[in-house]
Formats: C-alpha cells, structure tokens, sequence
C-alpha cells in the first residue's frame, strides 16, 4: 500500500482566497485508481478515509499506517468497497466476496486482514474504497445495485433526470458513520445535485465515473455567496466539507458515487440552497 495522503481541513473564509492550483490540492484526489496499488486519503475533515485497490497481480493488503494509529486499519473503523472494474474479489478474515462491477461490500469495524483481488489480472477491479471511525461492528455484507434503495430524482427539463441509488445507507444495512450510493443519470441528462444544498452536519465525497477520457466535470463547490468550481477528469474524487455546496455539470454523460460521514445519517438532512442565492 503507498502512503496515504494526508488533507488538513480548510476553513471556508481562507478558501474565498485559494487559486485554481490550491483548489485542486486541498480538495481534488487526482490518483483514485493506481494499477497495482492501493492508494489511499485521509481527510482530517471527519477523519474520512478514501482511495482505491486495482489489483493487477498479486492480492492488495489493506495495511494500517500512522495516521490510522491502531494496530489494524479496521480496528476503529468500517470500511465500504464499491467496485466500478472488472471482476473483483474481496476476502475479509479468511471470507471471500466477488464483487462483480457496481457491486459493493461493507466490511465492520474489528476485521482483522481484509485483502483485494482481479479475477482477471486483465481486466481489473477497480475498488473504490471509503472508511470513517466506528464504535461498534456490524455484520460484513456484500450489496448488489439491484438491492439499493432507488429515489428518482430531476426532470429532462433540467437536464438533471437521474437515480439515486442508496447502496450503504440505513434502510439497507446498518453501519456506524458511512453512508454511501451511486448516481445514475438519463440519457442526455448531465447535471447533478442541483439545486445544490449544504449539509454542516457531515462531510461528503465524491467520485465522478463512466466519464470519456476526453470529458471532464465541472464540479461547483464553496460557500454559497462565495462559489468556486473544479475540473475533474474521470474517475478523479473531491472531498467536499460540510459548509461547502456540492454539485456539477459535464460535458458528457457520466456517474458519480457519493459518501458521507459525520453526526447523523440523515440523507434528508440537508440545508438547501435557493438558486438566486448562488453567487
């Protein structure tokens, strides 16, 4: 495992005067997916963890490090793995999980020796991976898209006609902190999370997916009054603080998979943003 990279919290009236390039290094993780490498986040916003395993030889070992600060990476924390590859295969303490694409697994807090692997070397997983401190264990569970809990959302109109799918979420499984899912849009349908809201209560991440190489992401970020944006390239994430707004538009279709950690579970918990309000 390489070393995780390290993000201190950033307060909202010091962003008001970052340039592009300060942006992009407090709150863009360019290297989600490093072949053969599990790479790694840490935010100090919620100590929320993000990353990536693709395997493409030997099995990955999720390793603990000193920003960790326990013996085992899970040993205070749970973990979300949200493969967006090729046919991946997680084993926690001896137990095997096939995740096959847009499959996810939960693996609770105490997990002594999780580790990941490609089914096909070839065409590897790519396991996007989320963790937040816990205080108690949950049962591991695997959770196929097909089983999340589906919210329609948006209009053509607007251009924003997409599918929530609520994939690690309370009504599906239990979990301490993460809350997790993966937004699908309609064909011609390219916004997201608009209108835009603040939720000071939790912090988000966000993965932008399925996007062409030749695309990018305008992702909208910032206090209200005080908007920024960023530039994002597939498969690239941003880690979003609770005061700041969270929403984009792209040049072409894509996904984006969202997560959450913080004081509530709340998905409904949010502090919404009038459009005529956005500066």
């Amino acid at each position: 495992m390489s070393e995780i990279d390290v993000r201190q919290a950033s307060h909202p009236e010091a962003v008001r005067y970052y340039d592009t390039e300060e942006l992009r290094r407090h709150f863009l993780v360019e290297s989600v997916f490093v072949p053969g490498e599990i790479a790694l986040t840490y935010s100090h916003v919620d100590r929320f963890v993000l990353g990536g395993a693709m395997p493409t030889g030997a099995a990955l070992k999720l390793e603990t490090s000193k920003p960790i600060g326990q013996k085992t990476f899970l040993a205070k924390r749970e973990l979300a793995a949200i493969n967006i590859g090729g046919q991946g295969r997680v084993t926690v303490d001896g137990r095997a999980f096939d995740l096959a694409a847009r499959d996810s697994l939960y693996v609770g807090m105490g997990a002594a020796e999780v580790a990941f692997e490609s089914l096909d070397p070839a065409a590897p997983a790519k396991l996007y991976l989320l963790s937040a401190p816990a205080h108690a264990t949950h049962p591991t569970r695997k959770v196929a898209l097909s089983e999340a809990r589906m919210v329609p959302l948006g209009s053509e109109a607007s251009a924003n006609k997409r599918v929530i799918h609520q994939i690690i979420h309370p009504d599906i499984l239990p979990t301490c902190q993460l809350v997790a899912g993966m937004t699908l849009f309609s064909p011609g349908s390219v916004w997201n999370t608009m209108p835009c809201h603040t939720h000071d209560r939790r912090s988000e991440a966000y993965l932008y997916f399925d996007l062409p190489q030749d695309q990018r992401v305008f992702h909208m970020m910032g206090e209200p009054d005080e908007t920024r944006h960023l530039v994002v390239a597939n498969e690239q994430a941003i880690l979003s603080p609770g005061w700041s707004i969270h929403a984009g538009v792209g040049t072409a279709s894509y996904g984006f998979i969202w997560a959450m950690a913080g004081d509530n579970q709340d998905f409904t918990d949010m502090d919404m943003v009038s459009m005529s309000d956005l500066r």
